[in-house]
């Protein structure tokens, strides 16, 4: 039997921040026409946990229906200052690790559509709407696009390569042939840029939908160049437990990274295969806990009937598990050193 559109919706749209072109959406999918959305995602810095959570999305898509293509965008990667030798070692460990990374979350990788960014990039057609699109395109209307994305694009010494990205990403859109465009929300300007430019050199607008931004272990979002925000695909047992321990995590307090894992990585995982989220503690303070859903250890996290310790431990210890398949993997370690070292 066919999901209703309903239930197509509520899968598309679970956990996002935002979705600009919401009514476009219920259009599309009422249709009944084959509705295509795209991830893109350039080769930088080596892959976190951060990844479980575009990928969780990717599964709710394919649930709904929808075709899926994921870009991984190798020329973009350029622009964002990948030197150029190392390029295609960065791709080939990337489209590795995605393809690790769906598996252990049970997406079947047959219903994807991989493309490589120059493989759809460099030709006439791309390149004369490139150039198209820059006589339109102002230099403070790029930066504004590019500025919360694109490293080149920010600080005293910004880079032409930082302009011409947000241009690219828009024309991604038009040349992948989607409905739909799916990133983070620091993508968010360069989305609303492509559907105030795009209608400007003959394209349609395309719909737009945001994952919010996830709390780093420390500070206010993970990221690729500070090490202690994040944990590496490939992170060592050893190494897992020590930045979760010393993650900001005070009882009382949900707003923090560790308390980010349980609402969007493992209480999706666990909803979504019916299993409880387990947290074992001796008997003298208070035995195991079971939680069917994340609304409910929040509120014991809040009233500090769960203390963060005992939270940080589940949570390594789901963390641990859920990661071995990459760690034990020779040829993800391989293609890592490869890329990285």
């Amino acid at each position: 039997m066919d999901m209703n559109v309903d239930k197509k919706i509520e899968l598309i749209t679970r956990n996002l921040q935002e979705v600009i072109g919401e009514e476009e959406l219920k259009k599309k999918l009422k249709s009944k026409k084959e509705f295509s959305i795209y991830w893109g995602t350039m080769p930088t810095g080596s892959i976190s946990i951060a990844y479980f959570f575009p990928m969780l999305k990717i599964a709710d898509f394919l649930k709904a229906g929808c075709t899926v293509k994921i870009l991984l965008a190798d020329l973009h990667a350029l622009l964002d200052s990948v030197p150029l030798e190392i390029l295609e070692k960065r791709y080939q460990y990337y489209k590795e690790a995605v393809l690790a990374v769906l598996k252990i979350i049970g997406v079947d990788a047959k219903k994807l559509k991989f493309v490589k960014g120059s493989d759809l990039q460099l030709n006439k057609k791309y390149f004369h709407d490139l150039l198209k699109l820059s006589t339109f395109t102002n230099l403070s209307e790029s930066t504004k696009a590019a500025s919360e994305a694109v490293k080149s694009a920010k600080g005293n010494n910004v880079k032409l390569s930082g302009m011409i990205y947000p241009l690219m990403q828009a024309l991604d859109e038009e040349y992948l042939g989607i409905d739909a465009q799916f990133a983070g929300t620091d993508q968010r300007k360069i989305m609303v840029y492509a559907r105030e430019f795009m209608p400007k050199i003959g394209y349609e607008q395309r719909i737009e939908l945001m994952n919010p931004m996830i709390r780093g272990l420390v500070g206010k979002q993970m990221s690729s160049s500070i090490e202690g925000t994040k944990i590496d695909l490939l992170e060592t047992e050893e190494k897992i437990k020590s930045k979760i321990n010393k993650a900001e995590c005070v009882g009382g307090n949900s707003d923090n990274g560790v308390m980010a894992l349980m609402k969007y990585l493992f209480f999706i995982l666990k909803e979504d295969k019916k299993e409880k989220f387990i947290i074992n503690r001796p008997t003298k303070f208070g035995g195991k806990l079971e939680y069917k859903d994340y609304n409910s250890l929040e509120k014991d996290f809040v009233s500090k009937k769960l203390h963060p310790l005992d939270l940080k431990n589940a949570a390594a210890k789901e963390i641990i598990e859920l990661l071995k398949p990459l760690r034990d993997s020779k040829k993800l370690q391989k293609l890592h050193i490869e890329a990285y070292e």
